[in-house]
């Protein structure tokens, strides 16, 4: 099977945002694109068919960390691979599970060998090297699959950033090594921290490598967003322009239009559930917190620009009572919405960009949506 390939097929005159489609055997991805992510082999509260249907998803994401833990990557093998074992027909990506050992596990231990961690479940003691990152992504399946990296926490010295930006690239030339499965596209990550000296380096050393993709990671991850931007904005145009560009970890509505704007293919975040789940939805004019008193007996859509499922059947006052008394209906139809917002913001930012208007598009958006100045 062909690796995943991507087709360029506009350039925003003004920005020089990209217009693309990439290429799976599950099908393609028009790009940029919002990736909803799916941690336990499901996107929390929605069926494939939701999905499919409402959001409008053309990809989603796994999680190999959560996976390897449970149910195990032997048992989604066992099952025929996550297309099967979670009915998705469509484009699945899995990350490498290195933000989750970093993030998740307060006991670690970092070598060349790799990582070693203890389970934020029972406290078990596990090993991640890059090869055990491969065995575990080609027993899950998707069709793309990402390099064991190392995400610094901010703020990290250059000389622990050095260090680890390198070791990142030693690991992905073993993750290279060890990948066997010529159905998946492995993609490099992109690692530096904030120092435009070692991203630059870090871009050049994975090119070398030859990855079909590459990634940004260990940004948006708590630092302020004019730091955000400059890194993006010097290490988006280092990359290979024949193919994917990916922004790992993020979701709001600014970072998504400033991702496309610097030239990102690809984006992901938990954020649309989250917010859901804690009552809260995207909307047009800005967050709307839906157990506030002031919904009580408003009877319009969350948002009358919205052509989703809830938007189209549900009020306000309908949704501030399912919040307030704990119902899962509540938490459904607001991350069926939010994540609907999201893909169609991108949609929008897709035909903007094929009319050469994402920067005028970005600050009408902005304007109406509550945003501050843009950076």
């Amino acid at each position: 099977m062909p690796e995943v390939t991507y087709e360029l097929l506009h350039i925003d005159k003004n920005s020089g945002a990209r217009r693309g489609v990439i290429h799976t055997m599950h099908g393609d991805i028009q790009t940029p694109v919002f990736m909803p992510v799916g941690t336990l082999a499901t996107v929390k509260a929605m069926s494939e068919k939701e999905l499919k249907n409402d959001v409008k998803a053309e990809i989603i994401l796994a999680n190999t960390y959560h996976l390897y833990l449970r149910p195990s990557h032997n048992l989604v093998k066992e099952a025929g691979g996550l297309h099967k074992f979670m009915n998705w027909d469509r484009p699945i990506l899995t990350d490498s599970g290195g933000f989750q050992v970093f993030s998740l596990s307060s006991l670690r231990k970092i070598t060349e060998e790799g990582v070693e961690f203890n389970s934020h479940l029972d406290g078990s003691k596990h090993l991640f090297t890059p090869e055990k990152v491969m065995e575990i992504e080609e027993a899950l399946g998707a069709d793309i699959i990402m390099a064991f990296d190392e995400c610094c926490p901010y703020p990290s010295t250059y000389e622990y950033t050095k260090n680890s930006m390198e070791r990142t690239t030693r690991w992905a030339q073993r993750c290279k090594e060890a990948h066997t499965t010529k159905d998946q596209s492995l993609f490099g990550i992109i690692q530096g921290g904030f120092y435009k000296d070692l991203r630059e380096k870090s871009t050049k050393d994975l090119i070398e490598l030859d990855f079909p993709g590459y990634a940004i990671g260990g940004i948006s991850v708590g630092e302020p967003k004019e730091e955000f931007l400059d890194i993006l904005r010097y290490t988006a145009p280092l990359m290979p322009e024949n193919k994917p560009r990916y922004l790992m970890g993020v979701g709001t509505p600014d970072y998504l239009i400033e991702a496309a704007i610097a030239g990102i293919d690809m984006c992901d975040c938990v954020l649309p559930t989250r917010l859901a789940r804690h009552g809260t939805a995207l909307t047009s004019k800005g967050k709307v917190v839906v157990r506030n008193n002031t919904y009580e007996r408003d009877w319009n859509p969350l948002d009358e620009e919205c052509d989703c499922y809830t938007c189209k059947n549900y009020t306000r006052a309908y949704l501030r009572h399912l919040v307030k008394t704990n119902e899962i209906l509540g938490m459904r139809l607001l991350s069926l919405h939010n994540l609907r917002f999201l893909t169609k913001l991108m949609e929008r930012v897709r035909i903007e960009i094929e009319n050469d208007n994402l920067l005028d598009f970005r600050e009408e958006f902005y304007k109406k949506y509550g945003y501050d100045n843009i950076i």
